[in-house]
């Protein structure tokens, strides 16, 4: 889920695909080697509309809970000496997530990186993409 997220705010921010380019994307990989019920629901998210036709996925408010499943997955791979390094990111990306109240202020006053368009080719970067999964 999180490598998910992580292509999803590439391919939004990065790339600057809709929503609904982000669904063929995610629909053209699950015909593939990464075909899987994660990718097929994130498609499916990605295309659901609101009642006002905007998608749904952007009114969601972005915060995350945690079971602890992760957090002790983490605790267990640092006693035996295991790098789970993806487990970890995961779990403080979801540590940080829970912080909105923090996160909305501090937008306010910091301005974040420069967003430059993405002027390559959209679908030779996504199939390099899907090539390296």
């Amino acid at each position: 889920m999180q490598l998910i997220c992580e292509v999803y705010q590439i391919m939004k921010e990065g790339l600057g695909l809709s929503h609904d380019e982000m669904a063929e994307v995610f629909e053209e990989w699950n015909k593939g080697e990464l075909d899987s019920f994660l990718i097929e629901i994130t498609r499916d998210i990605l295309k659901f509309k609101d009642t006002d036709g905007k998608p749904l996925v952007e009114k969601i408010r972005d915060t995350a809970g945690q079971k602890g499943t992760g957090k002790w997955t983490g605790i267990d791979s640092l006693d035996r000496g295991i790098p789970v390094t993806l487990i970890g990111e995961a779990v403080y990306s979801r540590c940080l997530s829970s912080l909105k109240d923090e996160r909305t202020r501090a937008s306010k006053i910091l301005a974040g990186p420069s967003k430059k368009p993405f002027s390559g080719d959209k679908k030779k970067f996504h199939a390099y993409a899907s090539s390296r999964c």
